[in-house]
């Protein structure tokens, strides 16, 4: 036996055994996402003056209720793997206006942990916005092929 047939195989990935770490990674954001939703939720004061700092002529009511829902049914989404894209979509101008307005006014330094966990959850929107929502979720179930949805 020479050293080309003792040599180890390498596994293939196939479609179904494709990144499993990736839908992990994105039920993880969709936590962090729903968890700040709910903090706002039980700090509605908070989001005010988080918005007010921003001074956008948009009235603070409305990106306050904004702000909320986006997290608390874009997370929740995300978990499940439904229209992860479109979540994603909805949540990246709450986390753009967080980063570039919000938390940067507090210096840009590494004790500042809400602008380090904002860049990152903005990044993960950004990849998940490319990838999509991975096998193990219910897009990827819905579109099996056999599955009648009754609407």
């Amino acid at each position: 036996m020479n050293l080309a047939e003792k040599r180890i195989p390498i596994p293939t990935q196939t479609a179904s055994t494709k990144a499993h770490w990736i839908d992990y990674l994105r039920i993880m954001l969709g936590v962090i996402i729903l968890a700040k939703g709910i903090s706002f939720i039980n700090d509605r004061n908070a989001v005010q003056q988080l918005t007010e700092q921003t001074n956008f002529q948009l009235s603070i009511w409305g990106a306050v209720h904004y702000v909320v829902f986006t997290h608390l049914v874009g997370g929740l989404f995300i978990i499940l793997g439904f229209q992860t894209r479109l979540a994603c979509i909805l949540l990246f101008p709450v986390l753009f206006c967080a980063v570039f307005f919000v938390n940067i006014t507090n210096g840009f330094s590494a004790l500042n942990s809400e602008l380090w966990l904002s860049i990152l959850v903005m990044t993960l929107l950004i990849v998940f916005i490319l990838l999509g929502s991975g096998n193990f979720s219910l897009d990827k179930m819905m579109n099996k092929p056999g599955y009648q949805r009754d609407i």
